[in-house]
């Protein structure tokens, strides 16, 4: 992951240095700002490199006629596609789908983004048209906060980097509200914080001085499917076609100048994603496998994952979570998170991801969303 940060509007752009800085966790290869000459706009960014790892994808980066100039966290899986139908009236000068992100609003404007297949969230300053111009994947894999007032508009990765640049600590009661009555969170636009909203899911957002903030929806998975109609095709021809896009998909996101690697449970879901690793690399594949557990047998899931490895050559990692360190890491992952989450499990993901830094898999694949692909549990 990547951490972005964003100041549109006059004055307070000296914060810009501690909105990046809240997010140096999000980005530990690299750092950059930028400041527009007219003092509209600072843009700041905390690298994650996984797509050429050279400094040349060092954000923010700036097309090659100097107007647009983006910050971007996530990854444009189809990029070397579109690339191929940018090369003709576009100059790259670097390996990185963030150039061909830009390259592509450039060519198309807000409608690049229904040509993107990946996961993503960034901002970018037009210095002829003096707007912003920002957008957050269909599903809002990546995060993108927004804090709005008389002086413009500040944008995030994560929550701390406003409260970082000055926006008020102050809790927003309705939020709290519902959720210590229904347990409900991230349901909406908006945040445990007073004055900070998130950008929906499949939305963008533009600003410029005179306009102010317009938030507009451009991808909503219910109207995508009504559109499309019912499929009246035999289950064979459907199946067929479900398994060629899953094949696809995994294909698409071993792009990747990292290593890669697979969280596996017991469940349908990352036991298909291994299935479609070996289908897609080969029953040779070696890619690692990470799996939390606690130790206890009544929850642990690892008998299972040991059956599916066991005629494989995925080396895997058993990420032990004890009872004991439960206190002090829910509170670490608490700074991180900025708001209340998902319990045990996070927890147990942390520890995945820190032992999977450990050995050097800097990029991790998971069934999280084939449930929600089934229509839930």
């Amino acid at each position: 992951m990547c951490g972005i940060a964003v100041i549109a509007g006059l004055g307070r752009h000296a914060a810009i240095q501690e909105m990046v800085e809240a997010q140096r966790h999000r980005g530990p290869d690299a750092e950059g700002i930028w400041l527009s000459e007219d003092g509209l706009c600072s843009l700041g960014h905390r690298r994650l490199a996984v797509i050429d790892l050279t400094d040349a994808g060092t954000q923010p980066m700036h097309s090659a006629d100097g107007r647009y100039h983006i910050v971007y966290n996530g990854e444009i899986y189809n990029y070397v596609e579109l690339r191929g139908e940018l090369e003709n009236n576009a100059h790259f000068r670097t390996g990185t789908d963030t150039e061909v992100l830009l390259a592509s609003y450039a060519r198309w404007g807000k409608e690049c983004l229904h040509r993107f297949l990946g996961m993503f969230a960034f901002a970018i300053w037009d210095s002829r048209e003096k707007t912003l111009f920002a957008a957050r994947d269909r599903f809002g894999v990546k995060p993108l906060y927004i804090h709005e007032d008389g002086e413009g508009v500040l944008l995030a990765s994560e929550i701390k980097a406003l409260h970082a640049a000055g926006v008020p600590k102050e809790p927003d009661e309705a939020t709290w509200a519902t959720y210590l009555a229904t347990g409900m969170y991230d349901h909406s636009e908006a945040t445990f914080w007073r004055s900070i909203r998130q950008l929906p899911p499949g939305h963008y957002a533009t600003w410029s001085q005179t306009r102010g903030l317009r938030v507009e929806r451009w991808y909503d998975v219910a109207e995508a499917a009504n559109q499309q109609g019912e499929d009246c095709r035999p289950d064979e021809v459907v199946s067929e076609e479900l398994l060629e896009l899953l094949e696809h998909t995994v294909r698409l996101r071993f792009r990747s100048d990292v290593p890669v690697g697979v969280c596996l449970s017991g469940g349908l879901d990352s036991s298909l994603l291994l299935g479609l690793i070996r289908r897609v690399m080969g029953t040779d594949a070696s890619v690692h496998a990470f799996t939390f557990v606690t130790g206890d047998p009544r929850y642990d899931e690892a008998p299972w994952v040991e059956q599916m490895l066991a005629k494989t050559l995925h080396p895997w990692h058993s990420c032990l979570l004890t009872w004991e360190e439960v206190p002090d890491l829910a509170l670490e992952v608490a700074k991180f998170q900025d708001e209340p989450f998902g319990g045990l499990p996070t927890l147990g993901m942390a520890k995945v991801h820190g032992e999977a830094r450990d050995i050097g898999v800097v990029v991790l694949l998971d069934g999280n969303g084939m449930d929600e692909a089934w229509a839930g549990y």
